[in-house]
């Protein structure tokens, strides 16, 4: 039963991920964080439960994004290369930060954040075209905040990667390509160290590997590549406008509910 409601909520994260055009981890972190409370998990260890499984779920929506978008020769390789220099150390830095985070402080990050993400969406903000696309040091630099915020957050990146792209000149649509790409090493790297950090932890339930949950990681991988298809097809039927206030409200519903 419990395993049949992880499988309706990755239809149900695929389709609003599609739906909204962002990464599922603002969506499958927090209905994480619900279901395993509700299943009377340990609240020390639930909420980074919720990060790190999501941040493995990555690996398997992703891929699908990553192929469309290379068929389109929309993915900037080298930018992406140098970006992930820095992404693997600090998602892996990200890990260690959110392990020594209590899980109620945690989950006040995650509204805040939220929060912020809900109100870039509402007022429609976009960083304006200030330089040229940054050298190697830089990209790698960039990674490395990227890599550290989003495995703190249980996200793709791309709330963080798109911005600092489009706002260092690379166009928009090859913008959203990259920073797809990028999405994979951050949940590699992101989703391997919660696995380590959490391994022989008492408080687990059964069925984890470290701080991810396989009941959940399997039934949201299952159906939310396929289902993420269905919200695509469904953006393209309604007004943008009308779907990022929407999508606004739903974070900040989620928020203020991580807060208050």
């Amino acid at each position: 039963m419990v395993f049949a409601l992880y499988i309706v909520l990755g239809a149900a994260a695929g389709v609003l991920a599609g739906l909204f055009g962002v990464g599922g981890g603002m969506i499958i972190v927090p209905a994480l964080i619900f279901t395993f409370t509700a299943q009377g998990f340990d609240t020390a260890v639930l909420t980074h439960m919720a990060v790190g499984t999501s941040l493995a779920t990555i690996l398997f929506t992703s891929i699908n994004a990553v192929r469309e978008h290379h068929r389109h020769g929309a993915v900037r390789w080298t930018i992406f290369v140098w970006l992930t220099l820095g992404i693997v150390f600090g998602a892996a830095l990200g890990a260690v930060t959110a392990e020594s985070i209590d899980g109620q402080v945690l989950q006040k990050i995650i509204g805040v954040f939220a929060l912020c993400i809900a109100l870039q969406m509402a007022l429609e903000l976009k960083p304006k075209v200030a330089r040229a696309v940054p050298g190697k040091p830089v990209l790698s630099a960039a990674g490395v905040v990227i890599g550290w915020a989003s495995a703190i957050i249980g996200i793709g990146g791309g709330s963080l990667t798109v911005p600092f792209l489009t706002w260092r000149g690379v166009p928009m649509q090859q913008a959203v390509a990259t920073s797809s790409a990028c999405g994979w090493p951050i949940a590699a790297a992101g989703a391997l160290s919660f696995m380590w950090l959490g391994w022989g932890d008492t408080r687990l339930p059964g069925w984890s590997l470290g701080y991810l949950y396989l009941p959940a990681l399997l039934g949201i991988a299952l159906t939310s590549v396929f289902f993420a298809r269905t919200g695509a097809r469904l953006a393209h039927k309604l007004s943008p406008r009308l779907l990022r206030r929407l999508f606004a409200l739903l974070l900040v519903c989620v928020g203020l509910n991580f807060l208050l």
